[in-house]
C-alpha cells in the first residue's frame, strides 16, 4: 500500500439576456480556472455572472458546488495530487466570499436564526459555507462558525444566540462519532439539529441512526426543510446510549484506544505477509502507516454504527484509490488477515473484517465518508 493543463479560462462573456439559472458553460468556465489555480480569473467568472443576472443561489450550487464535485473525482482518479485538490477548494471558498459580498447577493435577514458548522475533526468547510449562504439567501440569519468545532466552544455558542437550530456538516464517515457527541449536546440544551453532508449516508441513514432532528442532502433541501416550520424540539433526557445499545459490548472503546498499537503491530508484521514492501522506500512506508490508520479509523466507525457495509465500501474503495494511483491493491487482503488475527477474540471486529475480506472480490456501490 501507498498511495496537459488547461489553458487560461476566457472571461465570461456578457449578455444582455442572462438566464437567472446558471449556465453549465459558467460551471465549465469556473473548472478552467479552478485547475489551473487562477483565483483572479475564478472569482471574475462568479462575478460576471451576477453582474448579468444569474440568480446567487443557482451560482452557488449549480456552478461552485458543482466544481467541488469534480475537483473530488478528478482527485480520486488521481488527475489531481493532494496539494492541488486543497488548492482548488482554497479558490472554489473564495469564488463563494465574493459572491456573498457582491449586491444581487443581499438579503436583509426576515427569519430566524440558525448556527451552522462543521464538526470537531471535520475540516471539509466548504459544505458547510455554501449552506451558510444558501440560507442567508433565503432570509436567515446565519453563524457560521466554520471548520472543526469543538462540542464545547458550539454548545456555549448557543447559550449566546438562542439559534432556532444548528446545521452540522460532515464529510468524512469517521467524524461519525463526534457528530453524535454534538447532535447529543446540542439537544440537551433543547436546540433541533439539522445535518448533511457525505458522512451520513445514501439518504441520511446515519443521521437517522444517531438522533438527529432532520437530515438534508444539499443545501437547498436544507434550505427547503427549514422554511416548512421549526424542527421538532429534542428530548431533554436523550442519551447517546439510547440509539447505539450495541455499544455495551466495549469493541468500539477497545479498539479506539489500541488504535495506535494496532497500526504498530500490523506494520511490522505486514514486510513478512506482503514481502513487496521490503522494497518501499520512506515515503512509500509512511504512506502505507497511513493507510493502516485508516482501516482502523473506518473499522472503529463501523463499530460504533454497528454497520458492516460502511467498512466494505471503504476498503473497497481504498482499493479502487491504491490502483488508480498505480499501486497493486493486493497488499490490502494480508493486512486485514493481520488485523483478523489481532482481533480475534472480538467478534464483530472479526466479522467486519471478514465481510471486508469478501468485499474485494466482488464490486460495491458508491457510499460516503471518503477521507479526501
Amino acid at each position: 500500500m501507498s498511495t496537459s493543463t488547461p489553458s487560461r479560462v476566457h472571461a465570461l462573456s456578457t449578455s444582455p439576456a442572462a438566464s437567472s439559472v446558471a449556465s453549465p458553460e459558467m460551471a465549465d468556465q469556473l473548472w478552467e480556472a479552478v485547475a489551473v489555480g487562477d483565483e483572479y480569473t475564478a472569482t471574475d467568472v462568479v462575478l460576471r455572472a451576477l453582474d448579468d443576472g444569474a440568480d446567487p443561489e443557482s451560482v452557488l450550487v449549480d456552478v461552485i458546488a458543482a466544481v467541488q464535485s469534480r475537483v473530488g473525482e478528478e482527485w480520486a482518479a488521481n488527475r489531481l495530487s493532494i496539494a492541488q485538490e486543497h488548492a482548488a477548494t482554497s479558490i472554489n471558498e473564495r469564488a463563494v466570499a465574493a459572491l456573498a459580498l457582491h449586491p444581487a447577493a443581499r438579503r436583509h435577514p426576515d427569519r430566524g436564526r440558525i448556527t451552522v458548522a462543521c464538526v470537531d475533526g471535520e475540516w471539509h468547510a466548504l459544505p458547510a459555507r455554501l449552506l451558510a449562504e444558501v440560507l442567508k439567501l433565503r432570509g436567515w440569519r446565519v453563524d457560521y462558525l466554520g471548520a472543526q468545532v469543538p462540542v464545547p466552544h458550539l454548545i456555549s455558542h448557543l447559550h449566546t444566540t438562542q439559534a432556532d437550530a444548528v446545521a452540522l456538516s460532515s464529510s468524512i464517515a469517521t467524524r461519525l462519532p463526534t457528530a453524535h457527541a454534538a447532535i447529543t449536546a446540542c439537544q440537551a440544551v433543547g436546540v433541533p439539529v439539522l445535518v448533511g453532508g457525505a458522512a451520513f449516508g445514501p439518504g441520511g441513514r446515519y443521521a437517522h441512526l444517531l438522533g438527529a432532528d432532520a437530515w438534508a442532502p444539499d443545501a437547498p433541501a436544507a434550505a427547503d426543510r427549514l422554511a416548512e416550520g421549526p424542527l421538532p424540539r429534542p428530548q431533554a433526557d436523550h442519551q447517546q446510549m439510547d440509539d447505539l445499545p450495541h455499544l455495551a459490548d466495549q469493541e468500539y472503546t477497545m479498539v479506539t484506544r489500541s488504535g495506535d498499537a494496532l497500526v504498530r503491530t500490523v506494520f511490522r508484521a505486514l514486510e513478512d505477509a506482503f514481502p513487496a514492501m521490503r522494497g518501499y522506500d520512506e515515503a512509500q512506508r509512511e504512506r502505507t502507516a497511513e493507510d493502516l490508520a485508516h482501516i482502523v479509523e473506518f473499522l472503529a466507525t463501523a463499530l460504533y454504527l454497528g454497520d458492516e457495509d460502511l467498512f466494505s465500501w471503504f476498503i473497497t474503495w481504498t482499493a479502487r484509490i491504491l490502483e488508480a494511483r498505480g499501486v497493486p491493491a493486493r497488499s490490502l487482503p494480508p493486512a486485514l488477515d493481520l488485523f483478523l488475527h489481532e482481533l480475534k477474540d472480538f467478534p464483530r471486529a472479526s466479522r467486519i473484517l471478514r465481510r471486508g475480506l469478501e468485499a474485494l472480490t466482488t464490486d460495491h456501490p458508491t457510499a460516503p465518508g471518503t477521507p479526501v
